[in-house]
């Protein structure tokens, strides 16, 4: 039937998410999914959205969550946009802030759906290769361009910009909007919130899938100055103006006031990170230095596709990217320290 599509359809290579198994028993660390889950009060929250209320629309601008937020970051909530996962609201600035007749700059090696919405929305772009070490070098971006989109941490390499580099980037492209996504800025990076309000060009992406543990309800926002937010607001409002539901507006305001719950499973990641890394490095890992709820990892004497599909044959789900500078590496998400034992003890059995 594929004869009905547009042009536009035969030419997209979609983006691959990562495996969601029916499969019971799984210890599942390819999604960096939190192993903790949400905070109680969030779940509280959403159980009492769950009422007559529900035969009428949310609030379409999302004024209590767009406020909570804003107050917490040193915002006004004109200076927030909300949408359905961080990957809606990347959509929205991809159309409303990427699209110029110069081309987009991203790594070679990050966030894969980068080039599949440039594709989707006819985006031109240029992607900028890492260094040796797997690190982006913000002299590489000094080159004409209209706009730049960098991952903090990157994905999926684990690896942070100093706030120092990210202010460079600003200055040197005053002209041209620079897009932080920051999806794991919270375990251990620096955000670059705190730069928004002495630079136009910048907007800052978050999500409360990872270190909120709610990939299952789909939030996500956007901080920059109010001109680059309206632009987000004409976007989001020319496809759907609901895009967040009343359970969804509810379980995304408590979970982000509840900040002992957010420190805490933050703080037990980070400990598991070292944890998991340290002993990886004793069966012989090279691990990239991470601010992630991941590490990537590579071992000189075994390849990484065959341990991917030796895991799995253990029922322990990992990650590998088939391109060329990342095919001999795996990405690992941080679960629980069972998990992270088992993990550990399946890989010694399989490298003896």
């Amino acid at each position: 039937m594929s004869r009905f599509w547009s042009p536009l359809v035969h030419g997209l290579t979609p983006y691959v998410a990562g495996e969601q198994p029916a499969m019971t028993g799984l210890i599942k660390l390819n999604t960096n999914e939190s192993p903790y889950g949400p905070s109680p009060l969030a779940i509280e929250a959403m159980r009492a959205a769950v009422d007559d209320r529900l035969r009428l629309y949310p609030d379409p601008t999302a004024r209590a969550l767009r406020a909570e937020i804003a107050g917490q970051n040193g915002l006004d909530a004109s200076q927030v946009f909300v949408g359905n996962g961080s990957d809606e609201v990347l959509a929205f600035v991809f159309q409303a802030l990427l699209n110029h007749d110069a081309p987009l700059l991203f790594p070679d090696v990050t966030y894969s759906f980068y080039p599949v919405w440039c594709r989707l929305y006819g985006i031109d772009y240029r992607d900028v290769p890492l260094d040796g070490a797997m690190r982006i070098r913000v002299e590489d971006y000094r080159q004409a361009c209209g706009a730049i989109i960098l991952a903090n941490p990157n994905a999926p390499t684990g690896i942070a910009l100093p706030l120092a580099d990210i202010e460079t980037l600003l200055r040197d492209h005053p002209d041209q909007v620079v897009v932080i996504d920051e999806a794991y800025v919270d375990f251990g990076a620096d955000s670059a919130i705190p730069l928004i309000a002495r630079y136009p060009n910048l907007l800052v992406v978050q999500t409360f899938s990872k270190s909120r543990g709610l990939a299952g309800l789909r939030v996500g926002f956007a901080l920059g100055q109010p001109p680059l937010i309206e632009a987000l607001e004409r976007v989001k409002d020319s496809f759907n103006s609901y895009p967040l539901d009343r359970i969804t507006l509810a379980g995304a305001l408590a979970s982000y006031q509840d900040r002992a719950w957010f420190e805490a499973c933050c703080g037990k990641v980070m400990a598991s990170r070292e944890r998991l890394s340290n002993a990886l490095r004793d069966l012989g890992f090279t691990i990239l230095p991470s601010s992630a709820n991941f590490i990537f990892v590579t071992h000189a004497h075994h390849e990484a596709a065959r341990l991917l599909q030796a895991l799995r044959d253990r029922a322990i789900l990992v990650r590998r990217f088939a391109s060329t500078r990342t095919e001999n590496y795996l990405r690992i998400t941080i679960g629980s320290d069972e998990e992270c034992d088992q993990l550990v003890a399946a890989l010694r059995d399989l490298l003896n």
